[in-house]
């Protein structure tokens, strides 16, 4: 539902201060640290893609030999090509003409409630990128543990909202059980949501996403950060390369050590990499503080180079930081070298204006809308220099 006069009344009372104040939580860190780019963003029939070479093997034709001894065969680099379709994402507002008419002539009002939707629509598009960040393209938020009637419990609702519109599907994403639902409450793990009930048709493994947003997300660090599956047109079982380090502990969680991180690190830098960040969810850097604490150490926030600010983790390479992002997923630490991943997209966001002006009036009603659209794609050259700790406990 668009904007109206009664929506943005509240932004018309002169007795409130200059801006309005948001309280929902608009934290992003992963997302904007990442290099975006447009090197490379070709038009082609069926799409827009990214396509960049892999060198995933060396010149082996080398070799030592005696006097007038054949010499080695010569040899050559091992290349493959990733090829990289681009995602196509959009966000939109709506007014209705008497809003957008009394809100910008009222100079009483303390913030315009053309501007207000515009930015906040910029800030929700950013938290929503930085969801698909540590997505894996599927779309999926939450995964069934139960059902009732207007209601389903979920293994998380760290990716859900009130007012947000999803859509529950099959665990495979082939058959949607219910579409366009809102969320109208969260209490717990439960999440109630409007119109029909569908609990009979639903099962535990069914999962929850954004309305229309089933397998055209863009590609995150779990699909990119895995030692298994194809990414980007490249098979590890056929480049054996093609594959991060993952340590895990096949579901069940652990405490938090320094050797196990220690060992992702090193198992990156056997491969090539060079570890530049680790992000955590709030819980893992309690743990990791908790870890310094015992150890007697003196524990303090560092700022390090490029902005981050984080708990310092001590390797024979230097500090690495381990930064907070609420949007990361519970019990991991994604090991990241900032260098080998990229953001690929044509621009950043950007108004639909082709005709001139970003609001276009809706056919019939004495309203407009605006869309903004980007697109984009993630995507790394070097799959096996990231390293996942998984399976941890938090605190």
């Amino acid at each position: 539902m668009g904007a109206t006069l009664t929506t943005v009344s509240a932004l018309l009372k002169e007795v409130y201060e200059k801006d309005v104040q948001d309280q929902m939580n608009s934290d992003v860190v992963g997302f904007k640290r990442i290099e975006k780019t447009s090197e490379g963003v070709t038009n082609e029939v069926g799409g827009r893609y990214v396509t960049f070479p892999l060198r995933v093997g060396r010149n082996h034709g080398i070799g030592a030999r005696n006097e007038m001894e054949a010499l080695p065969t010569p040899g050559q680099q091992a290349t493959a090509a990733a090829r990289v379709g681009l995602k196509y994402l959009y966000g939109g507002i709506n007014f209705t003409g008497q809003t957008l008419k009394l809100a910008d002539d009222n100079f009483q009002a303390f913030a315009s409630a053309l501007d207000e939707e515009m930015t906040g629509l910029k800030r929700d598009l950013a938290k929503d990128m930085n969801f698909q960040f540590y997505g894996n393209g599927t779309g999926v938020r939450a995964t069934l543990t139960a059902d009732g009637v207007n209601t389903i419990t979920v293994d998380t609702t760290q990716y859900l909202e009130v007012g947000m519109m999803i859509d529950i599907m099959d665990a495979t994403l082939a058959t949607t059980r219910a579409s366009n639902r809102q969320i109208t409450a969260i209490n717990g793990l439960v999440v109630t949501y409007n119109g029909a009930d569908v609990s009979a048709a639903t099962v535990a493994t069914d999962v929850v996403l954004r309305t229309g947003n089933a397998n055209r997300e863009m590609t995150g660090l779990r699909s990119i950060v895995k030692n298994t599956g194809t990414l980007y047109n490249v098979d590890p079982t056929v480049v054996p390369l093609w594959k991060s380090v993952v340590n895990a502990n096949g579901g069940v969680q652990r405490a938090l050590t320094e050797a196990l991180m220690i060992k992702v690190v090193d198992d990156v830098r056997t491969n090539g990499g060079d570890t530049t960040v680790g992000f955590c969810s709030l819980g893992v850097r309690r743990a990791y503080f908790n870890l310094l604490k015992t150890d007697r150490r003196y524990v303090n926030t560092k700022q390090f180079e490029g902005g981050f600010s984080g708990l310092a983790f001590t390797t024979d390479k230097g500090e690495i930081p381990i930064v907070v992002d609420v949007d990361c997923p519970f019990n991991k630490i994604f090991f990241l070298n900032e260098k080998a991943i990229k953001i690929y997209r044509e621009s950043d966001w950007s108004w639909m204006d082709y005709d001139g002006s970003n609001f276009q009036r809706v056919i019939g009603f004495d309203a407009y809308e605006a869309r903004m659209y980007m697109y984009t794609e993630m995507g790394t050259h070097r799959r096996n220099s990231h390293g996942l700790l998984d399976d941890i406990t938090e605190a």
